[in-house]
C-alpha cells in the first residue's frame, strides 16, 4: 500500500526527541515490508538545501483565504532499501521554517505563529500529492503539528483521488496538544460549524490535537499500556473522554529500536563489541565509562547511568531536587559510581554540576553526546529512568539490547518492556518502583545495588534476558500494518 507519513521531525533531518527516530524507523520498515513510504516534513534552516533535489516548479497552497507558495525539495532515507527507498520531501517556506528551532527557541519556547506554520504545513501535504500525482492509501500524521492533516482530510479533502484515502494519527506525548487562541482558526479555510463539528473548541481556545483525534479514522499510541494511561483522568490531560470515546479506533503499539543502530553485536561506538556468548566488551565499556568521566576503576561496583532530558517529564524533581532529591543520599550511603548525560532545565543543570563537585562517585555531563549515550548504555549495569510518564522511552530497550538492567518507574511503556526482579525465582529484566518520591527511588536503586552484590548470578542472567528480547520495528511495523488494513476496510453494513 501507499503510505504518507507527515510529520514535524524525522531523523536525520530534524530532532527534538523520540519521534523523529519513531517516524523514520518506522517508514523504513515498512518499506522492508515491500511498502511505498513517503515522508513529508518541513525544510527547516538548519537542513541544507545543497544536498537535496529540488522538485521542478513552485507550489501554492490554500490558506488564510488566500495562497501560500513555497517549494519543494527531495532525498532518499538514509538507510531504504535500494528497490524500494523512502523518499522524504521538504516544504521549504522561508517565512515559516527558515529559522533557528523547529517549534521555538530558548527565548521563545513556542513560537507565536505555530499554529499558523503548521496549518501551512498540513495542507501542503494534500497539495504535494497532487503536485507529484501521488496519492496515499495512508496518510498517517504524528503527534500536534500534523493533527490537521485527518481534520483536513475529513472535512474537504476526501473526495477526487483522496475518495479512498484514510488517515491515521499517532499521540507521541499527550502533553503537547496544540492548544492556541481560536482566533487563528481563520486560517485553516475551514467554516466555523467544522469547529464546532471537528472537536477543536476547548475551553474558548483551539485544541489541534484533540480535532484530530475526532476526525481520524484511527487512533494509535507508542505502547499499550500508555493507550490505558491516556483514557484515566490523571494521565489524559483532560483529553481522557475523548479517548474514550474513540477507543473502538484507539490502540497503543510499541515503538521498536533501530537494531542496526543499536546493537553491542555491530557497535563501532564501543571499544569492543559484545553479545550473549562472549560479555568481555561490556566489561570493557566498563572501564572506559570510569575513564571517561574520571572515576575510579573498580570493576567491582556497580554504575548506575543515564541519559535524559533535564525536565519534570522525566522525573527529575525527585531525583536532584535540591534539599530533598534522592541523588545526594545515593551516592553518599551506597558503595555506587553514577553517571550523567542530558540538558534541559537551568535549574537542575546547576544542581547536576553541584553534585559533581561535591560527590567523588557522580559525575554528569551537561549536553548530549551520540558516542557517550552509548558508552553509558554498553558500561552502565544499570539505567535509571525515574519518569513521571513515559509514553513509549526508548533507552530502556536500549538498556536491555545492551544488558544493562533498567530501574524504572510503573508507567507507560516501561510497563510493556521491563519486567520486575522477583528475589526469589530471580526472574525479571529490571526493577520497578510505583510512586515518583524520592525514597522510592532510593529504595529501589538500593535493592538494585542489593542484588548486584547478593545475587550476582541473578543480575547475569538478567542480563542475557534482556539481551535476548525483540525490540525491532519489523515486528511493530507489521502491528501498524493491521491497523492500516482494518481502516482501509469498509465497515459491514448491519441487517437491513
Amino acid at each position: 500500500m501507499k503510505i504518507l507519513m507527515t510529520a514535524s521531525e524525522a531523523v536525520p533531518y530534524a530532532k527534538t526527541g523520540g519521534l523523529a527516530d519513531a517516524v523514520s524507523a518506522l517508514s523504513l520498515a515498512l518499506a522492508k515490508l515491500g511498502h511505498e513510504v513517503r515522508i513529508v516534513i518541513p525544510r527547516y534552516y538548519g537542513i541544507n538545501r545543497g544536498e537535496l533535489t529540488q522538485v521542478e516548479g513552485a507550489m501554492g497552497v490554500h490558506v488564510g483565504g488566500g495562497e501560500e507558495w513555497c517549494a519543494v525539495y527531495t532525498t532518499a532515507l538514509p538507510g531504504s532499501p535500494k528497490k524500494n527507498p523512502v523518499q522524504v520531501f521538504f516544504i521549504d517556506h522561508e517565512k515559516f521554517f527558515g529559522r533557528d528551532g523547529i517549534y521555538g527557541t530558548p527565548s521563545e519556547p513556542d513560537f507565536l505563529d505555530n499554529p499558523r506554520r503548521f496549518t501551512f504545513f498540513c495542507r501542503a501535504a494534500f497539495q504535494l500529492c497532487r503536485k507529484t500525482s501521488w496519492y496515499p492509501d495512508v496518510l498517517h500524521a504524528h503527534d500536534w503539528p500534523t493533527a490537521l492533516v485527518p481534520v483536513f482530510l475529513k472535512f474537504g479533502e476526501r473526495h477526487g483521488a483522496f475518495a479512498n484515502t484514510v488517515s491515521i494519527l499517532t499521540i507521541h506525548n499527550l502533553g503537547y496538544q496544540g492548544i492556541y487562541s481560536k482566533d487563528n482558526f481563520w486560517y485553516t479555510n475551514l467554516g466555523w460549524n467544522d469547529f464546532y463539528a471537528a472537536g477543536f473548541e476547548d475551553w474558548n481556545m483551539m485544541n489541534l490535537l484533540k480535532a484530530g483525534l475526532y476526525s481520524a479514522d484511527k487512533l494509535n499510541t507508542v505502547s499499550p499500556n500508555y493507550a490505558e494511561e491516556t483514557k484515566t483522568h490523571v494521565q489524559g490531560f483532560r483529553l481522557d473522554g475523548v479517548l474514550r470515546h474513540r477507543s473502538a479506533d484507539y490502540m497503543g503499539i510499541l515503538n521498536g529500536i533501530d537494531s542496526a543502530l543499536w546493537n553491542p553485536k555491530t557497535d563501532d561506538l564501543l571499544p569492543q563489541k559484545y553479545s550473549v556468548q562472549d560479555m568481555s566488551g561490556k566489561a570493557k565499556a566498563k572501564e572506559a565509562l570510569q575513564r571517561e568521566f574520571s572515576l575510579s576503576g573498580k570493576s567491582d561496583v556497580p554504575i548506575i547511568g543515564m541519559v535524559t532530558r533535564l525536565t519534570g517529564q522525566k522525573g527529575v524533581g525527585a531525583l536532584f531536587g535540591p534539599a530533598y532529591g534522592s541523588a545526594w543520599s545515593i551516592c553518599r550511603d551506597m558503595n555506587l559510581q553514577f553517571v550523567l548525560i542530558g540538558t534541559g532545565e537551568s535549574w537542575c543543570e546547576n544542581e547536576l554540576r553541584s553534585l559533581s563537585g561535591r560527590l567523588s562517585n557522580f559525575k554528569a555531563q551537561i549536553g548530549y553526546s551520540e558516542n557517550l549515550s552509548h558508552l553509558i548504555e554498553a558500561g552502565a549495569d544499570f539505567f535509571l529512568m525515574p519518569s513521571q510518564y513515559e509514553p513509549c522511552g526508548l533507552n530502556q530497550m536500549y538498556s536491555l539490547a545492551y544488558g544493562t538492567l533498567p530501574i524504572v518507574r510503573n508507567t507507560g511503556g516501561l510497563v510493556d518492556t521491563v519486567s520486575n526482579y522477583n528475589e526469589e525465582k530471580g526472574t525479571g529484566t529490571g526493577f520497578m518502583f510505583n510512586d515518583l518520591t524520592p525514597s522510592a527511588i532510593y529504595n529501589t536503586v538500593g535493592w538494585a545495588v542489593w542484588a548486584y552484590y547478593n545475587r550476582p548470578k541473578h543480575i547475569d542472567a538478567m542480563r542475557i534476558r534482556g539481551m535476548k528480547q525483540d525490540f525491532s520495528w519489523e515486528k511493530s511495523a507489521k502491528v501498524y500494518i493491521a491497523m492500516y488494513e482494518s481502516a482501509l476496510t469498509p465497515a459491514p453494513y448491519g441487517p437491513l
